[in-house]
């Protein structure tokens, strides 16, 4: 299964428990041959929003069942945990749920 197909089911089933975003990440030629980069930061997760229950941030990296982790994506999601964010990689509409229902 492609990873974009994986984020859409987890998107889908997320919908009951958080406010879901896609971050669009990326560098665009334009017309003159400069580059735009989105701005975000390098290693940010494919999806992030917030519960609905009690509005804590999380952070989720998509993956399918063959994608690794880029060791900037791992410190990402390290560095979001530390500073008290729900963060996780999710292979699955299950693993998101579990990730986002995490309990302090």
């Amino acid at each position: 299964m492609r990873e974009s197909d994986v984020q859409n089911s987890i998107r889908l089933a997320l919908n009951p428990y958080a406010t879901v975003f896609r971050a669009n990440v990326g560098k665009v030629r334009m017309k003159d041959g400069r580059y735009f980069d989105t701005g975000l930061p390098s290693g940010f997760c494919d999806l992030f929003g917030f519960r609905k229950s009690d509005g804590k941030i999380f952070f989720i990296e998509v993956k399918n069942e063959k994608g690794k982790l880029r060791d900037v994506q791992k410190h990402f999601i390290n560095k979001m945990q530390e500073q008290g964010a729900i963060a996780g990689v999710a292979r699955s509409p299950e693993d998101a749920i579990r990730i986002v229902e995490e309990k302090e």
